[in-house]
């Protein structure tokens, strides 16, 4: 990675990633003029049922065909390839000191950013990425801009609320969806859902 760059970092359990998604990076790319979006995967999140996310392997695939097509997505096996659970601040750790030069700007939505002072070491979060923040369903604008204003003034951050639409997919929606037998055409990528259709998953 050359020196200098600007990239984003979106990170989740991808099971399945989703239009959601990719929309999200895709604005954030445009609004911000980054230079590469990163896809990250999780290992293992401590905030999550492992019993209902699949294997990485299979996450790691769906990830990366459906973004295979885009010359500004790329993705990045940091934490699935780190054993243990996937802390965010490590992998920032991990990045900053791989790409010194690198401003790295971390995509969230507005539900994990209300969480962020639970994860753990939020002032090295804050520290090493600017925050971009995406409006969600059930946040108002102006909770969400006090929010910013509240943790930029307590860790010295940079955080932007995106101007980027709020796209109603989620996860849990979707396997629900395939469990029952209902069609999840354009909420997930046509690989993705080939994928899913070639190896039967979330029946």
């Amino acid at each position: 990675m050359k020196p200098g760059k600007k990239v984003g970092i979106i990170g989740g359990t991808f099971n399945p990633i989703h239009m959601g998604h990719l929309i999200l990076a895709e604005n954030a790319w445009n609004e911000y003029e980054l230079d590469e979006i990163l896809f990250i995967p999780t290992g293992i999140s401590h905030f999550k049922d492992p019993a209902v996310v699949l294997d990485k392997k299979k996450r790691i695939a769906m990830t990366g065909g459906a973004i295979e097509d885009n010359p500004h997505f790329a993705l990045s096996t940091i934490e699935t390839d780190r054993p243990g659970n996937s802390y965010t601040y490590e992998t920032l750790e991990e990045l900053k000191d791989m790409n010194p030069d690198t401003d790295y700007y971390l995509i969230v939505g507005a539900d994990a950013f209300f969480q962020m002072e639970e994860w753990l070491h939020p002032e090295i979060i804050m520290k090493d990425a600017r925050i971009l923040v995406a409006v969600r369903r059930g946040q108002s604008l102006e909770e969400l801009e006090a929010k910013a204003k509240e943790l930029m003034e307590k860790y010295s951050s940079e955080i932007y609320v995106l101007k980027t639409p709020y796209i109603d997919i989620s996860s849990t929606e979707i396997r629900d969806r395939i469990k029952k037998g209902k069609s999840v055409r354009y909420m997930i990528a046509d690989r993705t859902l080939e994928y899913i259709e070639k190896f039967d998953l979330y029946r």
